[in-house]
């Protein structure tokens, strides 16, 4: 039954972990993405 666990957290731990670091980089470059986007028309204005 240990095995069972230790092999579970090995094949899905670490794949879990890179996705979830690499999902929260995506959502901060897509916050910053959506704010230029958003003050674009004021800029355009000027």
């Amino acid at each position: 039954m240990e095995e069972a666990w230790l092999s579970l957290v090995t094949d899905v731990g670490f794949p879990a972990a890179v996705t979830f670091y690499l999902l929260q980089r995506v959502e901060t470059k897509l916050n910053t993405l959506n704010e230029s986007i958003l003050s674009l028309p004021a800029r355009l204005k000027n």
